[in-house]
């Protein structure tokens, strides 16, 4: 995979998302408040979504303060270029983004009763959502070959380092009551369910009516049609070559590997992911 890149102690970054100094900065000296929550990710997992449903649960369901900005700057990726003077202005309970690994995430963090939202997605189907993302994102590049980039991601030469590193790194965390995850099909399949669950862990007591305003206003199609939300505010996207929401869906995987390309990847997952006390779904449906 080629892009414009740099290494921070073995993980790639964007050159023009952030830099060695943003990347230190963010681990070392970041000041995490008590009430802040994160919004972690490996990339194409579901981040944008979950910033939606944080920020509308923040705002009890009101879209229109939920918003004001585009979803970068509502919830800015704390590790990113240009955003340290707007996240020290934000009100709290500050809701920030992050697709750090867990070994270089803010110190400051693991002293603090601040909270974690980690949200899983399929690696199948991340690798199909980067592939197609590629096109309209300038910073990375236009990927050619499918076959190619299933390598390079098993192999994690992505941005953001090895799928698999990091998830086993945030996994360590499970049992923490700091922390909370949830996959990206089960935001698919039960949307609701899925917020009222994420209402609790924040301690956010939202009424039925306020709920379901978060699921309509967070839904796919809302999203989409949302200029705050589909990135269409944002130079970095080419949308003349693609949709930054594409689909929506979990499984897409499937219309995309070949067999032989399913069971490679396979092989490898079950060598990497062996040591790992968790159970995922799609563990069960490969």
């Amino acid at each position: 995979m080629t892009f414009n890149c740099f290494l921070y102690e073995g993980i790639r970054f964007a050159i023009d998302m952030c830099s060695e100094e943003s990347i230190a900065y963010a681990e070392k000296e970041f000041q995490v408040l008590d009430d802040d929550i994160y919004n972690v990710t490996f990339p194409k997992s579901g981040t944008t979504w979950m910033i939606e449903i944080l920020n509308l649960i923040k705002h009890k369901g009101d879209v229109v303060k939920s918003s004001i900005l585009p979803t970068y700057e509502r919830s800015p990726w704390y590790e990113a270029i240009g955003y340290t003077e707007n996240i020290k202005n934000m009100n709290s309970p500050r809701i920030l983004t992050s697709h750090l690994p867990q070994h270089i995430f803010a110190k400051s963090f693991f002293e603090s009763k601040a909270k974690i939202i980690y949200t899983i997605r399929n690696p199948r189907d991340i690798i199909v959502s980067h592939f197609y993302y590629s096109k309209i994102f300038k910073v990375c590049g236009a990927l050619e070959d499918f076959e190619d980039f299933i390598n390079d991601f098993l192999q994690g030469n992505v941005l953001y380092g090895s799928w698999f590193e990091h998830v086993k790194g945030w996994m360590k965390m499970k049992d923490d009551s700091r922390f909370f995850f949830v996959t990206y099909k089960e935001l698919v399949q039960d949307l609701r369910g899925c917020v009222v669950r994420i209402c609790k862990f924040l301690g956010q007591d939202l009424d039925d009516a306020q709920i379901d305003l978060v699921v309509e206003h967070s839904s796919f199609k809302a999203m989409k049609e949302n200029a705050m939300s589909n990135w269409t505010q944002s130079e970095l996207v080419d949308h003349s070559k693609g949709s930054f929401l594409r689909k929506g869906i979990a499984g897409d995987w499937k219309n995309h590997f070949t067999v032989a390309q399913s069971e490679y990847f396979d092989k490898i997952y079950k060598e990497k992911m062996k040591d790992v006390n968790v159970k995922f779904f799609w563990e069960e449906s490969s």
